[in-house]
């Protein structure tokens, strides 16, 4: 049988069990059931309410990046942010590549109105490094990675051109913030967001998040700078 069957006991009389199970999965398991004999009654009323809509006042753009967690960054509850998670926290052009990333921006914008966007970049960003080299990261291997990567190819054009000298890891950094830039002027695009913008009820906002440090860094009103987000004017 290959490693990764679940086998379950077929003994007379006996319930299945999950003993062979993946010891990775094993451990969600055990977190559902900690979250449903810990967490949840701590937060029953509060689940209750939420069973029967939502309210969201942000909608979290990140890189679907196992390092990252919205909740936790931003000590978010639930309820409080509609999150959209791709591969370089990517927003297409509108009319460029119109999708998942297309239909959660409108629906949060038009029938949630929240009143926030982040996109939030992040250190050791995997689709940047791919986007840098992708023979090195093996993108041929990935055609649907690589053209969705083409969303941030004005990034990485914009960093070679106004950036020569840095390579490594400070290279990897500009185009992370780069790349939070232009999705931010991809957002932009978008009817849903600039009737919002419009009417003034959405504020923009770009983020990075350094995975070492813990900082949060986000760009100022002009998309100049990063400064640390305690500094960053509300």
């Amino acid at each position: 049988m290959a490693p990764n069957t679940v086998r379950f006991s077929t003994k007379h009389g006996q319930t299945p069990t999950m003993a062979s199970t993946p010891r990775p999965i094993r451990r969600l398991i055990e977190g559902v059931k900690q979250f449903r004999q810990r967490a949840f009654p701590d937060k029953q009323q509060l689940f209750e309410r939420l069973a029967t809509g939502q309210n969201p006042h942000t909608l979290f753009i990140t890189c679907a990046d196992s390092r990252i967690s919205p909740d936790l960054i931003t000590q978010s509850a639930p309820g409080d942010l509609f999150v959209c998670r791709n591969i370089g926290n990517i927003v297409p052009a509108y009319g460029e590549m119109m999708g998942g990333v297309s239909a959660v921006v409108e629906y949060a914008c038009t029938a949630l109105r929240v009143t926030d966007v982040v996109i939030c970049g992040h250190s050791d960003c995997g689709a940047m490094k791919g986007l840098l080299d992708p023979g090195k990261h093996g993108l041929e291997k990935m055609p649907t990675v690589s053209s969705w990567l083409r969303n941030a190819e004005a990034a990485r054009s914009v960093v070679a051109v106004t950036k020569p000298e840095l390579e490594g890891e400070p290279l990897v950094e500009a185009l992370v913030e780069q790349n939070v830039k232009l999705q931010l002027a991809h957002l932009r695009t978008h009817p849903a967001v600039a009737s919002a913008l419009a009417e003034q009820r959405l504020t923009l906002h770009g983020w990075v998040y350094d995975i070492k440090s813990g900082l949060v860094s986000e760009f100022n009103r002009g998309e100049e700078k990063l400064v640390p987000i305690a500094h960053a004017a509300a």
